[in-house]
This record gives structure tokens, C-alpha cells and sequence, in this order.
């Protein structure tokens, strides 16, 4: 079972447990950081680290390598649209929650609500609020818009 709180981004892995964890050579991972194919992060004094995220960028770029026999430089622009289709995923739910946000605000801009007060006379309402005194007691009317 996988920690929930676990950070797949986290760099936390050295090269020589990253290779192992990849099934690659130190060397290979070495090449890769300097193709670009996998960038790792680095320690204050450089070294590479790399996360969960980056071995299974390293497994993928081995499958499409033996597998598919797709070349280096193909990978590379493989993983660099891969990127670039999650980073526009990723701004396509925040506009999303934008537009849902405005539409919320808008749709109950300028309108309001009215209620009978204590004294039998009509008083506005907050939106979201139940008008006043015993709503057990209360009459409703509502008109549907047309």
C-alpha cells in the first residue's frame, strides 16, 4: 500500500538506488540527465537526486527505447509533448474552476431576495439566508422565470 502523504515529486533517491530501482546503469542515468530525457534534482553540493516520478520517467524512456525502438531524441520529444499535454490538463481545470466561480457570482449578481418580516411587511434577504421568524409558519411564494 502506498502512503497517501508520500510525495512522488520528492527527490529523495540516490543514482546508484535510482539505476537499481530503474533496471539501468549509473552511467545511462548520467547520459539521460544530460540529454535532458530525466532531469533530477541536485543536492547543495550536486549531486543528483531523483524521485519516484523521475524512475518511472526512466522505465518509460527504457520501454519506449526496447520496446517500441523509438530513438533518443524521439523519447525526448515524446516525454517534452507528454509535458506539455499535462501541464495544459492542468490549466484547463483551473480555468474550469474559474468560469464555474464567475458563473456562480454572476448568476445572483443584481437579484435579490425578499422575505415577510416580523411585521407582515416584505424586507430583503442575504442570499443563502431563510427569511425570518418560524419557517414552519411561513409562507412561500415563488413565480418560476420565464
Amino acid at each position: 500500500m502506498v502512503d497517501p502523504h508520500f510525495d512522488e515529486g520528492a527527490a529523495v533517491f540516490v543514482i546508484s538506488v535510482a539505476a537499481q530501482l530503474a533496471g539501468m546503469h549509473p552511467q545511462t542515468l548520467r547520459q539521460y540527465d544530460r540529454l535532458g530525457l530525466v532531469s533530477p534534482g541536485r543536492t547543495a553540493g550536486r549531486g543528483r537526486r531523483y524521485s519516484a516520478r523521475d524512475i518511472a520517467q526512466l522505465r518509460e524512456v527504457q520501454r519506449l527505447s526496447q520496446e517500441e525502438g523509438v530513438n533518443l531524441a524521439g523519447i525526448k520529444r515524446i516525454l517534452d509533448l507528454e509535458n506539455q499535454v499535462h501541464a495544459l490538463r492542468a490549466r484547463l481545470v483551473e480555468l474550469e474552476e474559474q468560469r464555474l466561480d464567475a458563473a456562480r457570482a454572476s448568476a445572483f449578481a443584481g437579484r435579490r431576495f425578499f422575505s415577510a418580516g416580523p411585521a407582515g411587511d416584505i424586507v430583503p434577504v442575504p442570499f443563502g439566508r431563510r427569511g425570518f421568524g418560524d419557517s414552519a409558519n411561513a409562507l412561500v411564494v415563488w413565480r418560476p422565470l420565464r
